[in-house]
């Protein structure tokens, strides 16, 4: 009979062996050098198919594998040493730590880790999609073109969600806007006769009704004009999801799969909506500012100072330059208004509305379609300036503004001028011998007082000379060395006495200049300028010898 410490010796051995640990914690697989289960333990998560004394079924190959590799290294003799081996098995997924034991036997514990490697990979899935979503926001918020934001959501969404995108848009009566995309393809944008209501669902998310389960929409169901060119596999998974825009929808995403892959999933069409918002509020964002730079361009168009050329004989020409240069209108202005015949005076008028900017130049725009309205009584510039007067007093806004007129009419070669001030700085002639003469016409600005005073004078211009109207930010333009000089009438005169003879186009490109160099980078007022000039002409005598001969020009 044995002794007691012999007994206790061999109750530890015993208790040490596999067969004696009660339930451990995870799957225990004795396996001998031949692949063969000698013990297969784990009441807690046993393992399907495993049994004991039959070689290791085929799912564990990669287990059986590793344990053939550690027998014939007969170096390593057991030990933490010995590496981990990762595998699946039956739809779970472990980590086998190995121990030899001396008669050659590895002991496996295999650690099920399936929950740990589903959440690392959902954790993976998650930083993916939030990493995608951030380019795409980048992506789209970047242009605020509404046919590049439909090419920017069709590539992002076949390169990471489906293999092909298809973005449409609200069609224009049967002409739908749809642009194509193939996973690491070019969009591809076109315009197609289609009624959308053939696609299912797709009808529905165009008016923005929420979107319906990928699992209820046939592949087989969709036309043909659905698929990009290049598409040549049959589609196995389609998901419709709307874009949705500011208030109304702003397209919708068709997401195509083909047969080879698996298909959409809950999660993954959640995240598809996710994208879709994303898309949909760039693209709103990008046709509502191609809406209101349309309304803004067509409202500036008559905001706009016009671009001036000869009428009736007689050469016009003018520059403007807003205060700031953000803005493209302000508070000066000018306009041209053409007589109906050459024998019928032109009326010019250049004005100065108090104040700069969008708010200046909304008052300029009423005053110019005041003016536009008194032509049929151009010729009295007092009847003018009182009605003008009367209908800024009337009005809502409290600006004022002074103005200068000239009515301009051609005879022979001549141009004759008359001139009326309403409190704006006084034309400036320059005549051909290089001086400089200040019309002496004056009288009160218009929209302050209920009535208006004006003086009108009378000048004529000979071939090659310029009347010069000008508001006074150029007077009053602020620089010179020091930056804080007026430019100043006296500046001004020397500048136009070196414009004798000269045209006018040249006149006002050398006023514009010299403002500019004196002001540089400085802040300073609306600066215009309008040059009216009688054009150097050429007498031709009468065919006959005899009657009156006619100027050329």
């Amino acid at each position: 009979m044995a002794s007691p410490k012999a007994q206790a010796r061999t109750t530890t051995k015993e208790r040490r062996t596999p067969a004696d640990w009660g339930r451990p914690p995870h799957a225990v697989i004795v396996v001998d050098p031949s692949g063969t289960a000698i013990r297969a333990e784990g009441d807690v998560n046993p393992l399907p198919g495993v049994e004991q004394g039959a070689p290791l079924p085929a799912g564990l190959s990669w287990l059986a594998r590793a344990t053939a590799e550690i027998t014939a290294d007969a170096v390593r003799q057991g030990g933490p040493e010995l590496p981990a081996v990762a595998g699946e098995y039956d739809g779970r997924r472990f980590e086998a730590h190995p121990t030899r034991r001396a008669g050659g036997e590895v002991v496996w514990w295999l650690v099920d880790h399936t929950a740990r490697f589903a959440a690392e990979e959902a954790l993976t899935e998650e930083r993916e999609r939030t990493a995608f979503l951030a380019e795409a926001s980048s992506v789209l918020l970047s242009s605020l073109n509404a046919e590049r934001c439909m090419a920017a959501t069709a590539r992002l969404a076949a390169g990471f969600l489906a293999d092909a995108a298809v973005v449409v848009a609200p069609a224009s009566g049967r002409h739908v806007p749809v642009t194509y995309a193939l996973r690491d393809g070019e969009p591809v944008r076109t315009v197609i006769v289609a009624d959308p209501s053939d696609v299912p669902a797709l009808g529905e998310a165009l008016k923005g009704f929420p979107p319906v389960p990928s699992r209820w929409i046939d592949p087989m169901s969709l036309p043909d004009w659905l698929l990009p060119e290049g598409f040549d596999t049959s589609v196995g998974s389609v998901v419709v999801t709307p874009l949705p825009g500011h208030g109304v929808p702003a397209g919708a995403l068709i997401l195509l799969r083909t047969d080879t892959r698996r298909e959409f999933s809950e999660t993954e069409e959640k995240f598809a909506r996710l994208f879709a918002a994303r898309s949909g509020a760039a693209l709103s964002a990008a046709r509502l500012y191609a809406e209101q730079h349309s309304i803004t361009r067509t409202l500036m168009r008559d905001l706009l100072p016009p671009r001036l050329h000869r009428v009736n004989g007689v050469e016009f020409a003018g520059r403007y330059r807003p205060s700031d240069v953000r803005e493209r209108v302000g508070g000066d202005f000018y306009d041209v208004h053409a007589g109906a015949t050459e024998a019928d005076p032109s009326f010019v008028v250049l004005g100065d509305v108090c104040g700069k900017g969008l708010e200046a130049a909304v008052l300029t725009g009423k005053i110019r379609n005041t003016l536009q309205a008194l032509m049929p009584m151009a010729d009295d510039h007092e009847r003018v300036l009182q009605l003008l007067n009367g209908a800024l007093l009337n009005s809502d806004n409290t600006r004022f503004a002074t103005l200068v007129l000239a009515s301009v009419l051609r005879t022979d070669n001549q141009v004759h001028l008359r001139l009326t001030s309403a409190g704006h700085p006084a034309p400036l002639v320059v005549r051909n011998d290089g001086r400089v003469e200040e019309i002496p016409t004056h009288g009160t600005l218009v929209g302050a007082l209920e009535h208006v005073r004006a003086r009108t004078v009378e000048t004529v211009l000979l071939p090659g000379e310029t009347c010069l109207l000008h508001t006074d930010g150029i007077t009053e333009a602020r620089g010179g060395p020091l930056g804080d000089e007026l430019f100043g009438e006296e500046r001004l005169r020397r500048a136009l006495a070196e414009c004798g003879g000269m045209p006018g186009e040249a006149v006002v490109e050398h006023v514009q200049m010299l403002t500019a160099q004196w002001v540089r980078d400085g802040g300073h007022d609306d600066l215009a300028v309008v040059a009216i000039t009688a054009p150097r002409t050429t007498h031709l005598s009468a065919v006959d010898g005899h009657t009156r001969g006619r100027y050329t020009s």
